[in-house]
């Protein structure tokens, strides 16, 4: 539960970032620690199997050549093949990419499916690439890897800035290589190539499920509460509309440009038919538009932490 606060005594914004992995090392060492597992095997547990840095290099429709940074870790593979997405995003980075990795091993292991976990990554902000040189970004991407990914090695998907057609493509380049339709290399690809229906919402889907038993736990009525998501992409409006056709109230919106607030609630699918004509939330009139930070300081029962 989120009450009133004036925002004045929260830190939202620091100038030192904190380090991902360390982060992460941090709240496994913490559960090792009451395990009592010994140092080797802690080590052991948090290290990547494999870590790969390779240059993306794309030709531009200017005829300019840029070469972007991008990785591949395996974390662990011991429960089977590697599963965990691949990110396009300019702030991505190896340590970032190794605690998202060491994230999708635990998460595998903890729902008891026979995936072990990986983690991509290219330094690009896709928005600034045409159709064509996104495309080739991930055809080079790709290639650069293809020798560790695999349906029974390492199965990529989507993450923050790729979706189906970037795993289409993936697939594709993957199949080329190996002289025949290899539609198991990814998951989250167009259902015309063989994709889960339902796949696309998943994620928010989840956050909906997790925020139902969360209430069921704690005897809480859903009748009438409000929303605050910040973040307004594939989780965040998804989990909107689930959450808007439940009869929740989303009373506060934002994304990285800025926010928006109307108390008697907001209609997503008018929001998201808003961002699509503009990329963004703001400037959206049927609200009042604040700046991102302001959501934070919004009342509201549900807080839904969508944005990276």
């Amino acid at each position: 539960m989120v009450n009133n606060y004036s925002g004045k005594d929260i830190n939202i914004m620091t100038d030192k970032k904190q380090n991902v992995w360390d982060m992460a090392c941090d709240r496994l060492d913490s559960v090792m620690d009451t395990l009592n597992l010994t140092p080797g095997l802690k080590k052991y547990i948090k290290e990547p199997r494999k870590s790969v840095e390779v240059a993306v290099t794309v030709k531009k429709d200017s005829g300019d050549i840029d070469i972007y940074k991008g990785w591949r870790v395996q974390h662990n593979m011991n429960r089977g093949p590697a599963k965990g997405g691949i990110r396009y995003h300019p702030d991505a980075n190896l340590d970032e990419i190794k605690a998202l990795a060491l994230l999708m091993t635990l998460k595998c292991a903890v729902v008891g499916i026979p995936f072990g976990g990986a983690k991509g990554g290219v330094q690009v902000d896709p928005k600034k690439l045409s159709e064509r040189e996104l495309e080739n970004l991930t055809r080079r991407y790709i290639f650069e890897i293809i020798n560790i990914i695999g349906p029974e090695r390492d199965i990529p998907a989507p993450d923050v800035g790729t979706n189906a057609q970037v795993m289409a493509w993936i697939m594709d380049t993957y199949s080329i290589d190996k002289g025949y339709a290899v539609p198991g290399v990814v998951t989250g690809k167009p259902i015309a190539l063989g994709g889960s229906l339902g796949r696309e919402e998943a994620t928010g889907r989840g956050v909906v499920y997790s925020i139902l038993s969360a209430l069921k736990v704690h005897g809480i009525d859903s009748t009438n509460l409000s929303v605050s998501v910040q973040g307004f992409g594939n989780v965040g409006s998804n989990a909107a509309k689930i959450l808007y056709g439940l009869g929740f109230s989303i009373v506060s919106i934002s994304d990285v440009e800025g926010a928006i607030h109307k108390p008697s609630g907001l209609d997503p699918y008018k929001v998201l038919d808003h961002v699509i004509k503009t990329g963004t939330v703001a400037g959206y009139r049927e609200a009042d538009n604040l700046s991102r930070e302001e959501i934070f300081a919004l009342p509201c029962d549900i807080f839904i932490p969508a944005a990276l």
